[in-house]
């Protein structure tokens, strides 16, 4: 399998969750504390960092540490990349897989 589908579907799966998915629209507006994060939610702070290490992982997020607080970001560059990917996978191209030969 080519890597590009496998890492496409690393990112996928980790913003599957609803939960992450909705932190992932949240972030797109800013950097924000993980306390800020925790407080939109009803769940514990272990829960979050799980959830926010499983997007840090795929490269959806990045952190910074200031002080004791944990600061989440998007990481833009790499969701570029993850978008062109997709654009790729979803959109008949000149040199698309659907016209190659399946034998």
């Amino acid at each position: 399998m080519e890597q590009k589908y496998i890492d496409a579907s690393k990112v996928l799966k980790a913003i599957s969750d609803p939960k992450r998915l909705k932190i992932v629209d949240m972030l797109s507006c800013e950097e924000l504390c993980a306390c800020n994060i925790l407080e939109a939610f009803h769940i514990t702070q272990p829960t979050l960092s799980h959830d926010m290490k499983v997007l840090n992982e795929v490269k959806v997020v990045l952190d910074r540490r200031e002080g004791k607080n944990i600061y989440y970001s998007l990481n833009k560059e790499y969701l570029k990349v993850f978008h062109h990917t997709l654009g790729q996978i979803f959109f008949e191209k000149a040199n698309c897989i659907c016209h190659q030969d399946c034998k």
